[in-house]
C-alpha cells in the first residue's frame, strides 16, 4: 500500500494572549514581509511585534484569547481526509498534516511528523487559493528548509493555486447567494446591494515586482460572478488589512464601504482569498468594518462566511490533490498550461 501524506499550509495563529507577540515577531522576521538584511530585519520586527502586541491582543480578546484558526484549519484536515479516503479507500494510505508558517504546529514540527510517516509520496497544499510570494512561496520555502533538516526524502509535488477552482467557487457563489436572499437582493424593482469581494492586502511595489496575487484574486471574483448567472450585481473587488506606511494595492474595503454608506446602498462583504475564519474575518469585517458601515449610514451589512469545510470546496480540493498526484509534476489546478499571464514573473510555473 502505497503512503501519501498531505501538507496543509497557512499563516497561523497565537492561540493565547502570550503568543501575540512571538507570532507578530515570526511575521515581521520573514523576509517575504519585510525585505531587509537579516539583522536589520531581526531588529525592526522586534520594534513592531512589541509595539504593535497591545493592539493585537485586544483583537484576539474579542475571539477568547486565541485564534480559531488552528481548529478550523483541523476541520478542513479531518474532512480533506475523509474525502480522499473516500474516492481512494483502497491501495493508497492518505494521511494530513498542518504546517502553519508564523505559530505552531510550524513547518519544523510539520516535517518531523511527517518524517516519522516515513511516506511514499509528499503533496503539498497551500491553503491560499491565490498564489502569492508572501504566502505560498514563504510557507513552501520554510518547508523545504525545515523537511530536509527533518530527513524527509520522499519525492514531493505542489498544489501551487486555484483561484478558479470550481468547488472553491461554488462554495464562494452558495454563500453569495445566502446572503442575497437573506438581504433581499434579488428583487428586480430596487437596486441590489453592493457586493464587496474583499481580500488581503498587498504594497503595490510587491505586485510591480510580479507578484500574481492580485490578478489570481481578480480571476476568483471573475469566475464567482460568471457562476451566479443572470442575477443582478453590483460588485467591486477590494482589499483590506492594510498596515504601514508604503502604498498599498486597491480600492480599499473601507473606502468601499464609506462610498457604499454615501450611495445608500446594503453591503455583502465576500472575504475572497480567505478559506478559514480568523481575526480578519472575524474582528476586521465582522466588528470593525460593521461599525463603519453604521457610521457611515450603510442601511444593511451583511458578511458571507468563509468556506471553510464546505463540502464542494473539500471535493474540490480533494480532487485537485488527486491530480496533483497523477500530474508527476507540480502545478496550478490549470494542468496542461499555466494560469498566469506571462507578466507575473512571480508565478512558479514562470519557472519550468
Amino acid at each position: 500500500m502505497s503512503k501519501v501524506a498531505v501538507v496543509l499550509f497557512n499563516l497561523g495563529g497565537p492561540d493565547s494572549q502570550e503568543a501575540v507577540q512571538p507570532f507578530l515577531f515570526n511575521l515581521f522576521n520573514d523576509p517575504a514581509i519585510i525585505g531587509l538584511p537579516g539583522p536589520l530585519r531581526w531588529l525592526l520586527a522586534k520594534v513592531i511585534s512589541k509595539r504593535r502586541a497591545p493592539i493585537a491582543q485586544e483583537i484576539y480578546r474579542e475571539l477568547g484569547g486565541g485564534s480559531p484558526l488552528l481548529p478550523n484549519t483541523e476541520d478542513q484536515a479531518a474532512a480533506l481526509l475523509a474525502d480522499l479516503n473516500g474516492q481512494d479507500g483502497e491501495g493508497t494510505e492518505w494521511r494530513v498534516f498542518i504546517a502553519m508558517r508564523y505559530w505552531h504546529p510550524r513547518a519544523s514540527e510539520a516535517a518531523r511528523a511527517v518524517a516519522d510517516y516515513a511516506p511514499d509520496e509528499v503533496l503539498l497544499v497551500p491553503l491560499y487559493p491565490q498564489y502569492s510570494t508572501t504566502t505560498s512561496a514563504s510557507s513552501l520555502r520554510e518547508w523545504g528548509r525545515e523537511a530536509k533538516a527533518a530527513g524527509v526524502n520522499a519525492p514531493s509535488r505542489t498544489l501551487c493555486c486555484y483561484p478558479a477552482e470550481p468547488g472553491f467557487v461554488a462554495a464562494a457563489v452558495e454563500g453569495l447567494r445566502k446572503a442575497l436572499r437573506e438581504i433581499g437582493g434579488e428583487s428586480e424593482n430596487e437596486a441590489p446591494p453592493r457586493v464587496l469581494f474583499s481580500a488581503h492586502g498587498l504594497p503595490k511595489k510587491i505586485v510591480e515586482k510580479g507578484d500574481p496575487y492580485q490578478w489570481q484574486v481578480e480571476q476568483s471574483v471573475a469566475a464567482v460572478v460568471k457562476a451566479m448567472g443572470e442575477v443582478n450585481l453590483d460588485w467591486v473587488v477590494c482589499y483590506q488589512s492594510r498596515v504601514g506606511p508604503l502604498e498599498w494595492i486597491g480600492p480599499a474595503t473601507e473606502a468601499e464601504i464609506e462610498r457604499a454608506g454615501r450611495d445608500n446602498r446594503a453591503v455583502i462583504v465576500v472575504p475572497i482569498a480567505f478559506v478559514s475564519e480568523h481575526s480578519e474575518t472575524l474582528v476586521e469585517l465582522d466588528i470593525e468594518y460593521r461599525e463603519l458601515a453604521e457610521q457611515a449610514g450603510v442601511p444593511a451589512y451583511l458578511r458571507v462566511p468563509t468556506v471553510s469545510s464546505d463540502a464542494a470546496f473539500i471535493a474540490g480540493l480533494g480532487e485537485q490533490i488527486r491530480r496533483l498526484r497523477d500530474s508527476g509534476r507540480a502545478i496550478c489546478s490549470h494542468v496542461g498550461g499555466r494560469f498566469c499571464p506571462g507578466s507575473w514573473s512571480g508565478c512558479p510555473q514562470a519557472r519550468d
